[in-house]
């Protein structure tokens, strides 16, 4: 709900939103908006009310076919009436008249389109892309600014082990196996991240003895007779134990780490920072799009700092943090303001406000499903590098339309002037017979042509 990438300890009179979740300990609250005064419900607000303001797309093939069959149709009525006032025999005439319907051909107008957009939204699918809006293949080509939402979407939006400290003469795998051993006892996200670790190094889960959890500052354990203390700064101040070591944890939060620190009931015996999961092929992505001048934009209800460092791990210049739901939207509609057009990539209900009112909102598969029901694509593998093969996709479709029109204007531009006649004299000319195979020649050219988007190169 607030975008941040770890748990964040609550006190008394503190505000609670509703949906977010109490890892631990009893939660007691009082309602102080219901209904549509809630925060969910002013999401969901959002997230109609974008809906409603998106603009339709105007289809210049549909638009040019809607005049093109009267426009024929006068044109062999016309020539019709010339060739009789001009003497010619009536059957002359009337195979003039069918001549130019038979060759006109509407058909290879209104494929063209539709066409290369089937194909390419089917080349999409088979590279994890979902296009839930056929607009988007024609308008992923303009973004020129691309918001990402932090966690969830960047990082993977769970936590591993980074950096550790050892202060002890205790070997550091036998510490984080014994740091393991407690934390795996909690519900905290950090606990998982530990849990994690000794499951993937195959470390044995000792025994622990006298477990306890105290809310907002850490947990304590026995193991092997010996007392762990295990939390943040402020649980050495709740066992009166002396914290030297005040420049490491600073070096360490600066890596963008939450801090463990691992006491007995004496000394510190260690500091180690945990930290989200950068998404894989997150830093090759945010590269190829700087190079193709495309600006990147983080966007993050966590915090300054650890969202500027991560952002500065995969190339991201600007950071926008601490921001809520509903101040998403109003950035993403800022950012339209200044002619851009704008792609919003998230995956949280937070972002679903930001994702309906963006030119084109991205979800990854992985996210929350309003998050997936308000963007216009899902990223079903997950994969940030589907952005990139996303925008390739819409250029390459949209020069196929450009092309499959300009046969289709080319193609009538020069048959009909010659199922007119007006080519005869330099002894140029058709029938109905091969009117008819022109036109379906016509066709089958265009059809030939958007097949060919299957062939185009994707980066797997």
């Amino acid at each position: 709900m607030t975008g941040e990438s770890k748990p964040v300890a609550k006190k008394q009179e503190d505000k609670v939103i509703a949906g977010s979740i109490n890892y631990d300990g009893y939660l007691e609250y009082k309602a102080e908006k219901i209904g549509k005064e809630s925060t969910i419900s002013e999401i969901v607000r959002l997230v109609i009310e974008a809906s409603n303001t998106k603009v339709p797309i105007a289809k210049i093939a549909d638009t040019v076919s809607g005049y093109f069959v009267p426009t024929v149709i006068i044109i062999a009525i016309i020539t019709f009436l010339v060739y009789l006032c001009l003497g010619q025999d009536f059957s002359i005439a009337i195979s003039t008249f069918v001549t130019i319907l038979v060759v006109a051909c509407p058909c290879s107008l209104g494929l063209a389109s539709p066409l290369a957009i089937v194909v390419s939204e089917g080349l999409c699918a088979s590279n994890g892309i979902l296009v839930k809006k056929s607009e988007v293949l024609e308008n992923a080509q303009k973004v020129n600014t691309i918001v990402f939402d932090k966690t969830g979407t960047l990082t993977y939006g769970t936590l591993k082990i980074a950096e550790i400290i050892n202060y002890s003469n205790i070997e550091e795998k036998e510490l984080l196996q014994l740091v393991g051993s407690i934390e795996s006892m909690s519900t905290h996200p950090i606990g998982k991240a530990f849990k994690e670790y000794l499951e993937k190094n195959k470390l044995e889960k000792l025994e622990v003895k006298e477990f306890g959890n105290i809310t907002g500052l850490g947990i304590v354990g026995k193991i092997n007779g010996q007392k762990l203390i295990l939390g943040n700064s402020k649980i050495l101040k709740e066992y009166n134990i002396k914290n030297i070591y005040h420049q490491d944890e600073e070096k360490l939060t600066k890596n963008g780490n939450s801090i463990v620190y691992v006491a007995n009931s004496d000394k510190i015996l260690a500091i180690i920072g945990v930290n989200d999961i950068i998404r894989e092929n997150a830093k090759e992505t945010i590269g190829i799009l700087n190079k193709n001048k495309i600006e990147t934009i983080m966007l993050t209800g966590d915090n300054k700092e650890t969202a500027e460092k991560i952002a500065e791990s995969i190339g991201i210049t600007k950071v926008i943090a601490n921001v809520l739901p509903s101040e998403k939207a109003k950035i993403i509609k800022e950012l339209k303001k200044e002619d851009r057009y704008v792609m919003m990539c998230g995956d949280g209900i937070n972002d679903s406000p930001a994702l309906s009112c963006s030119d084109i909102g991205v979800s990854v598969n992985s996210g929350s499903d309003i998050a997936m029901d308000s963007s216009n694509v899902i990223l079903t593998k997950n994969d940030l590098e589907s952005i990139i093969n996303l925008i390739k996709i819409s250029k390459k479709t949209i020069r196929n339309i450009k092309q499959n029109l300009f046969w289709a204007f080319f193609y009538n531009c020069l048959m009909i002037p010659i199922a007119m006649g007006l080519l005869k004299p330099i002894g140029i000319g058709i029938n109905p017979m091969i009117a008819s195979v022109a036109m379906v020649f016509s066709s089958i050219t265009v059809i030939l042509n958007a097949s060919r988007l299957k062939n185009m190169k994707i980066k797997k």
